[in-house]
């Protein structure tokens, strides 16, 4: 491990811990309820506060603030926490906050993802691994990220909404309701257009899977009864674990209705 370096300029306050290795550019400022694991880089000009835990090599890029006070009128100043896995890149002004008392209490982020300029993740979002946030898009408070999302520019999240793992979600779009896993959303008002199968074939999804979510979507699609009616029936028919994951998706507990093929 490398030694720590810490510019002059950066103001570190008392209580503050900071891993082996880590390396604190210009004008930083790390409050006294921060950790940082081994080989964080701060670049310059980032403020990390609050009860903020950032993982091992996770590189913040300037102007980003991390661990502030959720942008929420219920909060009432109780101690909560945002909690940052590994080798995350969070890039230019990139803001995530604390959580709150009556959702949990935690902001959670995984490892090795990627947080572009301008995107906001809001208080007590919990985000999977490998996900991709691109420029300016912002998450609402509660929202579930699984692995692999990706969230395309300039699009948003409501509150409450779950991604399911895979899932992409295109540039520009409102997400108000659940996205099946590996779903593709678009559109202004985001509407369920089929499967990310592009992210399929590049993680090496076998064919024969890949064929049965793209017969398990048109019976999501087309078939009869209700959403989770028809959801309930996959699982009974299906041998793919890829099929079953959405099944499982589907019957889980959620705030919010879920987004069905061809509608916002």
């Amino acid at each position: 491990m490398s030694e720590t370096m810490i510019h002059p300029s950066a103001v570190i306050e008392p209580g503050a811990e900071i891993g082996e290795g880590c390396r604190i550019g210009p004008f930083c400022h790390i409050g006294p309820q921060v950790r940082l694991g081994p080989g964080v880089t701060l670049k310059s000009h980032v403020v990390v506060t609050g009860q903020t835990d950032i993982g091992a090599d996770t590189v913040i890029f300037p102007f980003a603030c991390i661990g502030e006070i959720p942008q929420d009128l219920k909060y009432r100043g109780e101690a909560t926490r945002l909690v940052i896995g590994a080798r995350n890149r969070i890039r230019e002004h990139v803001t995530m906050n604390t959580g709150t008392e009556g959702g949990g209490g935690v902001t959670r982020v995984g490892d090795d993802g990627l947080f572009m300029a301008g995107c906001h993740i809001a208080h007590d979002v919990q985000i999977g691994n490998r996900v991709i946030v691109v420029n300016n898009a912002a998450l609402a408070g509660h929202c579930v990220l699984e692995d692999d999302v990706i969230i395309g520019g300039l699009s948003g999240v409501h509150q409450f909404v779950r991604i399911g793992q895979g899932a992409i979600i295109g540039a520009v779009t409102m997400v108000t309701n659940d996205v099946i896993p590996y779903g593709l959303v678009q559109g202004p008002r985001g509407y369920l257009d089929g499967l990310n199968l592009v992210g399929l074939k590049r993680r090496g999804v076998p064919r024969a899977d890949i064929t049965a979510l793209r017969a398990a979507f048109q019976m999501l699609a087309q078939g009869e009864g209700a959403f989770q009616d028809r959801a309930r029936r996959l699982g009974e028919e299906t041998e793919s674990d890829y099929v079953r994951r959405i099944v499982e998706f589907v019957s889980a507990h959620s705030d919010r209705s879920y987004l069905t093929p061809g509608q916002g």
